[in-house]
């Protein structure tokens, strides 16, 4: 956890710093621009905590398949998901060492979230600080292939919120050859281009809450429909459910922005779409607490839910609002520690950056 610790640290203050040194800029979505040569050296940070791993999660298991699994077109034109079987074949034809897909996956990812972070959050650094201690850092490092998608789409934010269809419809069947499970994102566009907090948005939370108490009948609809599919397999998923505090911390931000709707509608207007797809993450976190299969799907719509966070402080009275800001920090890195450090004692391995463990 140590180089976790540190990449907290210093990522959260050199994105403190773009902040310090914004500019005015009223072609901006937030109407101000962060420091960009910070925003990169944030970004520089995250992705070399992240690249050089060798553990968390999955990533023995995308080391030990890079290593041994037929990367010829035959092989790769067998398996789904073709696109992340051509990354592999691309770069196994420079190297055989698998720390070159570590690295260029989490740049890939983390480059992309960072700059999408910088363009749309309202302060730059709370999301930077966010995005680690929320989880949303630590869960891209275990699944690898479906938080690149998720981060390919979450690229084209500028093409939902303007309303570029055809753009967002390209980008996420791009992303769709990388982990298919994109392509719910298609029927999501016209879902969320509509006001919030409208009688559809509470029957929603309505629905997820039922799902929870009648989980067994919806889980047998469910897995009796995708049995024949790639993802049949996760019927017999065991994990168990997510916990229920991550829940209250998705939850959060949203209860705030239902109270100060109006005057976030007047701070950013663009701000309901992003509302209904954090909404949508927090309904699958929800149904989520009885199988935690259904907190991947939610990885498409959480980077979103920083993005809120980051306009609700503004929510607040002026003088209120560095108090609110605080207690977001407090709030989230003592989730940050109780998740990684007491529930899963989390341990972070490197061959590259050994003086630091």
């Amino acid at each position: 956890m140590t180089i976790i610790w540190l990449t907290l640290m210093v990522g959260f203050f050199f994105s403190f710093l773009a902040r310090y040194y914004a500019v005015p800029n009223m072609n901006s979505p937030v109407f101000i621009r962060p420091s960009k040569f910070f925003a990169y050296v944030v970004a520089a940070v995250i992705v070399i905590c992240s690249g050089l791993r060798n553990n968390i999660g999955d990533t023995f298991f995308y080391m030990h398949s890079y290593r041994v699994d037929d990367l010829s077109w035959l092989g790769i034109l067998q398996n789904k998901d073709i696109g992340f079987g051509i990354l592999q074949m691309v770069l196994k034809s420079y190297t055989d060492d698998p720390q070159i897909l570590i690295v260029v996956t989490a740049l890939i990812t983390n480059f992309l979230i960072v700059m999408v972070l910088y363009k749309y959050a309202r302060l730059f650094d709370l999301a930077v600080y966010l995005y680690i201690t929320s989880g949303a850092f630590i869960v891209s490092m275990n699944g690898i292939r479906q938080y690149l998608t998720a981060a390919i789409i979450f690229a084209a934010t500028k093409y939902i919120l303007e309303g570029s269809w055809k753009k967002y419809m390209l980008v996420v069947l791009f992303a769709a050859l990388f982990h298919q499970s994109a392509l719910i994102l298609i029927p999501i566009y016209f879902i969320v281009r509509r006001k919030a907090w409208t009688t559809a948005s509470f029957l929603m939370l309505g629905l997820a809450v039922l799902i929870v108490l009648g989980f067994n009948q919806f889980s047998d609809i469910l897995f009796s429909a995708i049995k024949d599919t790639q993802y049949g397999e996760y019927q017999s998923f065991s994990e168990g459910g997510a916990n229920v505090f991550r829940v209250a911390f998705y939850a959060l931000p949203l209860v705030i922005a239902f109270l100060g709707r109006e005057k976030l509608r007047m701070l950013f207007p663009h701000i309901d779409i992003i509302v209904n797809l954090s909404l949508i993450g927090l309904l699958l976190m929800i149904i989520s607490t009885q199988n935690w299969i259904f907190a991947r799907l939610a990885i498409y719509f959480t980077l979103y839910q920083i993005i809120l966070t980051t306009w609700v402080v503004k929510v607040f009275r002026k003088k209120d609002q560095k108090l609110v800001f605080l207690s977001f920090l407090i709030i989230y890195l003592i989730f940050f520690f109780y998740e990684n450090v007491i529930t899963l004692g989390l341990q972070y391995r490197s061959d590259y950056l050994k003086w630091f463990l």
